[in-house]
C-alpha cells in the first residue's frame, strides 16, 4: 500500500520546486528514519511509568519522514507524525547512496533497510511501517 492520493499529491507539491531540470520522481513513501537505542526506550518507559503510577505506557520511535526517490537524488521531508509533508530535511545524491541489509522485522509487519552513504561510517536505518512495508521492498530495487 502506498501513500494515499492526498498525501502523495502534497508530497509531490513539496518536492516539485526542488527538482532539477529533467529530474524525474520514481517513488514516494513514508518511513521511520534513524534508530532509537534500547537504553532510551527503557528510560522513557520507566520515567513515564513512574510519573503515571503505571497507568500510561510510552514508546519512542524513529522520526517519520516522507521519502522521495528521484533518478538523481533521495529527498527526505519531515513526516510530521504522518501528517502533511514538512520541510526538506535531507538531500542525498543517489550515486552516493546504496541500500543493504534489507529484511522483515517485528513479526514480519515492518520492512527495514539500511542506507549506506558514501563517506559516512554508520548506515541510516529506514523502517517502513506495516502499511508501507510493500513499498519498502520496491524502493531500493535497481
Amino acid at each position: 500500500m502506498s501513500l494515499n492520493a492526498r498525501r502523495s499529491r502534497q508530497l509531490l507539491e513539496a518536492a516539485a520546486p526542488l527538482l532539477l531540470q529533467g529530474e524525474q520522481i520514481e517513488f514516494t513513501s513514508l518511513a521511520g528514519v534513524g534508530s532509537v537505542s534500547v537504553r532510551k526506550q527503557a528510560l522513557t518507559a520507566a520515567v513515564v511509568g513512574v510519573l503515571s503510577a503505571g497507568t500510561v505506557m510510552a514508546t519512542v520511535t524513529p522520526r517519520p519522514m516522507y521519502i522521495v526517490l528521484t533518478d538523481q537524488r533521495v529527498l527526505f521531508f519531515d513526516g510530521n507524525q504522518g501528517g502533511r509533508p514538512g520541510k526538506l530535511l535531507l538531500n542525498l545524491p543517489r550515486p552516493y547512496v546504496s541500500a543493504g541489509g534489507s529484511r522483515k522485522a517485528f513479526l514480519g509487519l515492518q520492512f527495514v533497510t539500511r542506507l549506506a552513504v558514501e563517506g559516512q561510517e554508520q548506515a541510516l536505518k529506514v523502517t517502513f511501517p506495516v502499511q508501507h512495508r510493500g513499498t519498502g521492498r520496491g524502493l531500493w530495487r535497481g
